[in-house]
């Protein structure tokens, strides 16, 4: 089975369901894109209907450009959306991608939903995509997002040093670099974060 950027892929399981992101999402994500420090780690803003229209209208580009693949996230457990993620940089001659613009609502942070969105995602890139390694990212003050990547398996490899426009809007800051491999997926990690999914 060959990756498709213009198939429309539905990833499920018991928890949570990720969808193609698309603009007539726009109007269920507002609420969610205008909670408080939702963007506090990101350098490309989402709040306001304006920021979120863009912000999206981007990325659903970028999947034309075949560079990215976005999904909407919706809790099925209350049949809600949660979020967004995608994965971007996707290079199917080299076979590798990274993942990141993840964001949810405060509601389902701590729920579990990140650890099966990742289970999923993880699944798919390696099974479907061929990918042979998957790149995250974060800003070095953002200690909640690394923790987190690192309980679903991911390996911190290092840093790009001053990176990124510093999130206090004064200098620049470093982002953090880690990544999951296809070898380690498939000895140890797929198995470790299944035991860990509620």
């Amino acid at each position: 089975m060959n990756f498709d950027f213009n198939k429309d892929y539905v990833l499920e399981n018991d928890m949570v369901l990720l969808k193609p992101l698309h603009e007539s999402h726009i109007p269920k994500l507002l609420n969610i894109a205008n909670e408080p420090n939702i963007w506090d780690y990101s350098f490309i803003k989402g709040d306001g209907l304006q920021n979120l229209t863009n912000y999206i209208l981007s990325t659903l580009q970028a999947r034309k450009n075949k560079r990215e693949y976005p999904f909407l996230v919706i809790d099925k457990r209350i049949n809600a959306v949660a979020g967004c993620t995608r994965f971007c940089d996707i290079n199917l001659i080299l076979n590798n991608t990274r993942l990141g613009y993840t964001w949810y609502g405060k509601r389902f942070q701590g729920t579990g939903l990140n650890k099966n969105c990742k289970y999923l995602l993880f699944e798919f890139a390696f099974n479907v995509m061929k990918m042979e390694r998957i790149g995250l990212g974060a800003y070095i003050e953002n200690k909640r997002s690394i923790a987190a990547m690192k309980s679903v398996g991911c390996v911190q490899e290092g840093k790009y040093r001053k990176a990124l426009p510093s999130p206090t809007g004064t200098g620049r800051t470093d982002a953090i670099l880690l990544s999951i491999l296809k070898e380690e997926w498939i000895a140890s990690k797929k198995e470790a974060l299944k035991r860990k999914l509620i």
